[in-house]
């Protein structure tokens, strides 16, 4: 084994920043037996460069100037967990341009900028690595570009927000109401001060962006994911859809379809037998559908300092072993740029519906009518509740498969009559 140094600059000491330099210190010599070199922090960019930290690094290498990490010729692999598409894209574009080889973390990055960033490090004839962008430390990124690279890639259904699917599982197991479950998983560490991204929808869009990307071979942006958030849901969702059969779960959606491909991310029933319908608590679950492979799960922790740095480390191994053998793997990712994004309004699903109406006769006929005109056919219809003083009804449909065009039509006309007070709820029914 050669004593040169493999040398690392990272970006960023934050949760998942003490997590890699922990594990770079801790295996230090497992990890230089599978690499053939050892593997040495260089420097390590900090906003605050007084701040405690549980993980002790070595005098000298802390800086607060982004110049003496990314300028340092001793640097081989820049490690890059900002987190954000500010000052992190720039940072990542310039050591690319050095000659750098870059891993990271970061989704909103990859989703918006990815193809771009690895067209530029192909020229340059360095890596860029991002497994832990997705899922954290479950694997899915590398299968997809490497393991499942002979099949065809059908659909992906994933849970891949911990911090949703917390809030879910205790809206379904406790009949807990959102704002106090969402208080109770910020307060735990689940969920950001602001929890915009995730309980909107626009951090699975973003990973969902880059699973669709690899999958597909096609040039998806986080723009291009329609996202739909769970703050609508209420116990009373949770109540209804489980005595139909079925958990609600916030799920990642990616199919190809008439050589267009479709990615959303919204709440959806999902029934109670299916794998993912079991996926509970702060765990990701990614279901890939494949040509040869048939279906496989991969299942695990989609967050956290340790899960996440497994990824990191792995890719930095992986780039290690080939600054060590003087070598580039050539990239395997090849974008189309024939493939078109299908918009959600395409969409053709079954649907849940929960209305607050008069009570009184002639309702459900009228609701009927306005489906009917729109070719949306209901399958079921149950009164579940009446407000003797308010004199309304709560009416729970399920439709058979409809347009989505239809349905936001239909949600429209709905709302205009006299006997609908509230559309409560519209929920998308999974079944694949």
């Amino acid at each position: 084994m050669s004593n040169s140094t493999i040398g690392i600059g990272l970006l960023g000491m934050g949760v998942v920043g003490g997590g890699v330099a922990t594990v770079l210190d801790r295996n230090r010599e497992q990890l230089s037996a599978l690499v053939g070199r050892p593997l040495e922090l260089k420097g390590v960019l900090v906003r605050d460069a007084s701040r405690p930290r549980a993980h002790q690094l070595p005098a000298g290498i802390i800086t607060t100037d982004p110049r003496e990490v990314l300028d340092r010729p001793d640097i081989d692999i820049v490690v890059e967990l900002i987190g954000g598409q500010d000052p992190a894209l720039e940072y990542i574009m310039k050591s690319v341009s050095l000659g750098r080889h870059i891993v990271t973390a970061n989704k909103e990055v990859m989703a918006r900028h990815g193809p771009d960033i690895l067209t530029e490090a192909k020229g340059k004839g360095v890596q860029v690595l991002f497994e832990a962008a997705v899922a954290a430390g479950t694997p899915i990124i590398a299968p997809l570009l490497r393991d499942l690279a002979a099949n065809e890639i059908i659909d992906i259904h994933g849970i891949i927000n911990g911090t949703t699917n917390y809030i879910l599982t205790r809206m379904a197991n406790e009949g807990a109401d959102f704002n106090d479950t969402l208080v109770d998983a910020q307060n735990l560490g689940f969920a950001e001060a602001d929890p915009t991204n995730d309980i909107e929808g626009i951090d699975a869009a973003y990973k969902l962006a880059v699973l669709a990307t690899l999958a597909f071979r096609a040039r998806v942006k986080g723009t291009d994911v329609y996202h739909e958030g769970i703050t609508k849901l209420t116990s009373r969702d949770f109540l209804h859809a489980s005595e139909l059969g079925y958990a609600i779960k916030l799920l990642a959606i990616a199919e190809r379809a008439d050589g267009a491909v479709q990615a959303r991310v919204h709440p959806a029933l999902v029934p109670q037998s299916m794998m993912l319908a079991k996926v509970d608590g702060v765990l990701n679950a990614i279901e890939v559908q494949a040509d040869l492979t048939g279906k496989l799960l991969f299942h695990g922790a989609g967050a956290g300092s340790m899960p996440t740095a497994s990824a990191v480390v792995a890719d930095i191994v992986d780039i290690a072993r080939n600054v060590a053998g003087n070598s580039v793997p050539p990239s395997n990712l090849t974008l189309s740029d024939s493939v078109s994004v299908k918009p959600i309004s395409e969409l053709e699903t079954r649907y849940y519906i929960r209305l607050t109406t008069a009570d009184r006769p002639g309702v459900l006929a009228q609701v009927g009518r306005v489906l009917g005109d729109l070719n949306i056919s209901i399958a079921s219809a149950i009164q579940k509740e009446t407000d003797e003083v308010a004199q309304s009804a709560e009416l729970v449909l399920m439709t058979h498969l409809s347009s989505e065009a239809a349905m936001q039509t239909a949600i429209e006309r709905l709302e205009a009559l006299d006997v609908v007070a509230d559309v409560g709820n519209v929920i998308r029914v999974e079944e694949w």
